[in-house]
C-alpha cells in the first residue's frame, strides 16, 4: 500500500480527483437523491467514477463519503459499515497506483454555544465515520468543504482517536474568513497547533478567486497546502447545472496555484470532470513543488475561532489581562458564587478596549465549583470577545473541561514540574492543540538563579517531549520574584528570557511580582517590561489598565521595529503629553462596547444582562412597543449592518438574534394581542425536497422572528405541495425556500410554479449558496438573497 507521509517528503506534487456530484448524476443519480446512499446501490457506477480519475492522471481518489456522518445519512444507516464500503470500492479502484483519501464532510450541526452539541458529541460523531474509512483501507483522512472550526478541529480529534492516519484539512472562505469568522490564518494556526499532515482549501470559487487565500494561507504554514477549487461558480441552464471553465481554462488557472509556495496537492472541487482533471495533470507536470518559507515565523500561536496571537519575536508582545481574577475581588468573588458573570463581562470588555490581546480567565473562590463554573464563564467569553482565552486553575479537571470547549488553541496556565501535573494535562493539551505554560518548579523550593531555573526547564522540556509535545505549544513562564526580597530576581528573569529566545521558545511573565513591598510600583513595573522587550519576551500577563504599561508596551514595540512605521503607535498616541500620564490603547483589543441599554445589550449579544435590562425599562413604566421599536429593532438592525460590513460574522449575528428574541419572549404577552398579530406578517420557510441542509434556513428563520415575522418552519426536504399547502392554510405573505443543491435548485422552480397555478398571493424568496439572481429571474421568484440579514430585508420589503 502507498505511503502518503512519503509521498509527502518526495517533495513531488500530487493530483487530486475532481467533483463527484454532477458526474454521478450524469450517469444516472436521480436530482435530490443522496450521492452517497444511491451508489450503495450502484457501485458500478461509482467504481466508474474512480477509475475515470484515476486514468485521467489523479493520484489522490476520494471516497464517496462526503455525507457520510450519522447526521447526514440519517437513522437506521450502520455509519461504520457505510464508510467502510465506500472506502474499499474507491480501494479496489486505486489499488497501488494512488492514494485513497476518505472524505469527511460537515455534519449539517454545530457545536455548542452556536448549536445543539458538544464538542464531544461532535467528536465522537466523526469517530465512527472516521472508524469505517480506516477499515476499508484509507490512506488519509480528508475532512473537506468545512465552514466552522470548532467542527474541523473535532475531524482532527476524533481521526486521532481511532486511527494514524495522516490528516488533511480543508474549509472553505467566504472573502477574507469562513461562514463563522475564521480567517484562513487563524484556520492553518489551529491545525498546526493539532499536528496535522495537510491543510487546504476548497470549493470557495474559481482558481483565479482562490489565488488570495491560498497567499493568507502562506503567511505560517510550514506544513503542504492542498487547492481544489470549482470549474467557476455554478449556473442553472435549462434545469441543467453550468460550470463555465472548461478543462483547458480550468488547468491553465489552477496550474497558477501549484507555482504558490508550499502548494503541494491541487485537485477539482463542483463541476469539475475527468476531462478537468488530465488537463490539470498534464500541467502539474512541468512543476516542482517549492516548500513555504514563512517570512515571519512564529514560536507559538493562540488562537480563538475568529483571531490569531502569534508569541514570537518578530511579532508584538501579547498582553495578557489579569483581571478576571477573585483573588483580592469581593464583588467578582461573590458574583462568581453566585453563578453570575456580569462583573467578569464588564472587566473583559475594558481589558479588551485597552488592548488585551488574551484574556486570563480564573475563577478560583470559595464555595466555586471550578471545573463547572470556569468552561461555564469561558463559553460566556468566547461568545461575546473575538480574542483567545487563558485558562487559569489549579484543578485539572476544570482546565480539561474548557480545553474540550474551546474551537482554537487557548493558552493553559499552567504546567508545572508538580507530580502528575504534566501527565494529566500535557497529552490533553497535545490531542487538543493546546499551547500552555510552562512553570519551571519541581517542588517546594524556588529555583532563584537563572541557571537553577533553565536546568528546570530543560528537565520539563525532556518530559514534555516524552509525551510527543512539539514545542510549538510551549510557552516558558521566567518566573518572576520581588527584588525587594531577591535582588537578583529580575536579573534572572531576563537571563532565562534570553535563553529561551535563542533556543526558539516563546515566553511570559507574571510582570507585577517584581515590584511586590516597593514604592511606585507602576514606575518599576513598566521599566522591567521595556527591559524585557529587549530581552526577548513574548508575552506577559499583567493589568491593561495601566496607562505607563501602556505607554511602554506601544512605544517598546516601535523600537523593536514591529509597528511598521509605528501606525498603531500613532494612532493610540498622535495626542498624547507627559501631563496626561498617557494616551489611548496601543493596540485595540475589539471587544464589544459596553451594555448599558437594551439595544446596546442585543448589539453585544449580552444575552445575561438583557433581562434585568427590560425589567428595569418597565419598571420605570416604558411602554413594551417603545422598547421594542426604539431599543430592540434598531438594536438588531445594527447588528445586520455590522454583518454586511464584515465586522461582525455568524457567531455575532447568532448571539446578538437571541439575545433579542428573550427580550421578544418578555415583552410579547404584554403587546396587544390582536394588534401585535395583525402587524406581524406570515412567512413559511423550507428546504426543498431533496435537499437536507438546513443550517442558512434555520438562521434566517431566526432573524426574521427577531425582525417582527410569524415564522412557521416546515423543515427540509419538503415537497412542493406541502409548502404550498402550508402557506394557504397560514395565509402567508411570504414563501422562502432554501437549496444548497445544484441538484435539488430544481425543486424551487416546481414550488413557484405550482404557487402561480393554485393563484396564491405570497411572494416567493429563494436562498442558497449556488442561487443567483439570473435563477431567480428564470424561475419566476419575487427575489433572492445571499444572506439570512440581506432575506430580513427582502421579506420586509415585499410584505408592505
Amino acid at each position: 500500500m502507498p505511503d502518503f507521509r512519503a509521498a509527502l517528503a518526495s517533495g513531488r506534487i500530487l493530483c487530486v480527483d475532481g467533483g463527484y456530484g454532477t458526474l454521478m448524476q450524469a450517469r444516472g443519480l436521480p436530482a435530490g437523491v443522496s450521492p452517497e446512499l444511491w451508489a450503495l446501490d450502484r457501485p458500478d457506477v461509482l467504481r466508474g467514477c474512480h477509475a475515470d480519475y484515476l486514468a485521467a492522471g489523479a493520484r489522490v481518489l476520494t471516497t464517496n463519503t462526503f455525507g457520510g456522518s450519522e447526521p447526514k445519512l440519517g437513522s437506521g444507516v450502520d455509519v461504520c459499515g457505510f464508510n467502510r464500503r465506500m472506502a474499499a470500492i474507491a480501494r479496489e479502484v486505486a489499488g497501488d497506483n494512488a492514494f485513497v483519501a476518505g472524505s469527511v464532510g460537515p455534519t449539517g450541526l454545530f457545536a455548542k454555544p452556536l448549536g445543539p452539541l458538544s464538542f464531544r458529541e461532535m467528536v465522537d460523531i466523526f469517530a465512527l465515520q472516521i472508524k469505517g474509512l480506516f477499515e476499508g483501507g484509507c490512506d488519509l483522512v480528508k475532512a473537506e468543504t468545512h465552514f466552522d472550526l470548532a467542527e474541523i478541529k473535532a475531524v482532527v480529534v476524533a481521526a486521532r482517536e481511532v486511527c494514524d492516519l495522516p490528516l488533511l484539512l480543508s474549509m472553505t472562505f467566504e472573502g477574507d474568513a469562513s461562514l463563522t469568522g475564521t480567517p484562513p490564518t487563524t484556520f492553518v494556526d489551529t491545525m498546526q497547533n493539532l499536528g496535522v499532515e495537510v491543510v487546504g482549501v476548497n470549493c470557495s470559487a474559481g482558481p483565479v478567486e482562490m489565488l488570495a487565500t491560498v497567499r493568507a494561507m502562506r503567511e505560517r504554514l510550514d506544513i503542504p497546502l492542498h487547492v481544489q477549487p470549482n470549474a467557476g461558480l455554478p449556473e442553472l441552464v435549462d434545469g441543467r447545472t453550468v460550470f463555465r471553465l472548461g478543462p483547458d481554462d480550468f488547468a491553465a488557472q489552477a496550474a497558477i496555484l501549484a507555482d504558490e509556495p508550499g502548494v503541494q496537492l491541487v485537485g477539482g472541487c463542483c463541476g469539475t470532470t475527468p476531462d478537468h482533471i488530465r488537463a490539470l495533470a498534464t500541467a502539474l507536470d512541468a512543476k516542482t513543488y517549492v516548500p513555504n518559507a514563512p517570512e515571519r515565523p512564529a514560536l507559538t500561536v493562540l488562537t480563538s475561532r475568529a483571531r490569531s496571537v502569534p508569541l514570537g519575536l518578530d511579532h508584538p508582545a501579547a498582553l495578557i489581562g489579569e483581571r478576571i481574577n477573585p483573588t483580592g475581588k469581593e464583588r467578582l468573588t461573590k458574583e462568581l458564587q453566585a453563578g453570575d458573570f456580569t462583573y467578569a463581562q464588564m472587566l473583559a470588555h475594558e481589558q479588551a478596549e485597552l488592548g488585551a490581546a488574551v484574556l486570563d480567565v480564573n475563577v478560583g473562590a470559595p464555595l466555586v465549583a471550578e471545573e463547572e463554573l470556569l468552561p461555564e464563564l469561558s463559553r460566556a467569553l468566547m461568545s461575546r470577545f473575538p480574542m483567545p482565552l487563558c485558562h487559569d486553575s489549579t484543578k485539572e479537571e476544570a482546565i480539561a473541561a474548557c480545553l474540550w470547549d474551546a474551537p482554537g488553541s487557548p493558552l493553559v496556565n499552567s504546567i508545572s514540574g508538580e507530580p502528575g501535573r504534566m501527565e494529566a494535562l500535557g497529552p490533553l493539551c497535545r490531542k487538543l492543540g493546546a499551547p500552555f505554560i510552562l512553570l519551571p518548579l519541581t517542588g517546594k523550593k524556588l529555583p532563584v538563579s537563572a541557571a537553577e531555573r533553565i536546568a528546570v526547564v530543560e528537565e520539563l522540556l525532556a518530559k514534555a517531549e516524552s509525551f510527543g509535545i512539539p514545542r510549538r505549544l510551549i510557552v516558558v513562564d521566567a518566573l518572576v520574584l520581588t527584588v525587594s526580597s531577591k535582588p537578583e530576581a529580575a536579573k534572572a528573569c531576563l537571563d532565562v528570557v534570553r535563553w529561551c529566545a535563542r533556543n526558539g521558545l516563546a515566553t511570559t511573565m507574571g510582570l507585577s511580582n517584581v515590584s511586590f513591598g516597593l514604592p511606585a510600583r507602576d514606575l518599576v513595573n513598566s521599566t522591567f517590561l521595556a527591559m524585557a522587550l529587549g530581552a526577548g519576551l513574548s508575552s506577559f500577563i499583567a493589568n491593561p489598565s495601566s496607562a505607563r504599561l501602556r505607554e511602554t508596551l506601544a512605544s517598546g514595540e516601535v523600537l523593536l521595529a514591529r509597528d511598521p512605521q509605528a501606525a498603531r503607535f500613532i494612532v493610540g498616541y498622535s495626542g498624547w503629553t507627559p501631563s496626561e500620564g498617557g494616551g489611548g490603547a496601543a493596540v485595540s483589543g475589539g471587544g464589544a462596547g459596553a451594555v448599558t441599554t437594551p439595544r446596546q445589550a442585543v448589539v453585544a449579544g449580552a444575552r445575561d444582562a438583557i433581562l434585568p435590562m427590560i425589567e428595569d425599562e418597565l419598571a420605570k413604566g416604558r411602554d413594551p412597543f417603545v422598547l421594542v421599536n426604539e431599543e430592540l429593532i434598531p438594536g438588531i438592525m445594527e447588528v445586520g449592518e455590522k454583518y454586511e460590513r464584515k465586522e461582525y460574522y455568524l457567531p455575532q449575528l447568532l448571539l446578538s438574534a437571541e439575545t433579542m428574541q428573550k427580550a421578544m419572549e418578555r415583552l410579547e404577552p404584554l403587546l396587544e394581542a390582536g394588534q401585535a398579530e395583525a402587524a406581524r406578517p406570515k412567512v413559511v420557510m423550507a428546504t426543498v425536497e431533496g435537499d437536507i441542509h438546513d443550517i442558512g434556513k434555520n438562521i434566517v428563520c431566526l432573524l426574521l422572528k427577531n425582525h417582527g415575522f410569524q415564522v412557521i418552519d416546515l423543515g427540509k426536504d419538503v415537497p412542493a405541495r406541502a409548502i404550498v399547502d402550508a402557506a394557504k392554510n397560514h395565509g402567508a405573505a411570504i414563501i422562502g425556500l432554501s437549496a444548497l443543491m445544484t441538484t435539488t435548485m430544481v425543486r424551487m422552480e416546481d414550488t413557484v410554479k405550482l404557487v402561480r397555478e393554485e393563484g396564491l398571493p405570497a411572494k416567493v424568496i429563494i436562498g442558497g449558496a449556488v442561487v443567483t439572481e439570473a435563477f431567480c429571474n428564470r424561475i419566476g421568484a419575487d427575489g433572492f438573497s445571499t444572506d439570512a440579514v440581506s432575506a430580513v430585508r427582502l421579506a420586509k420589503r415585499l410584505s408592505t
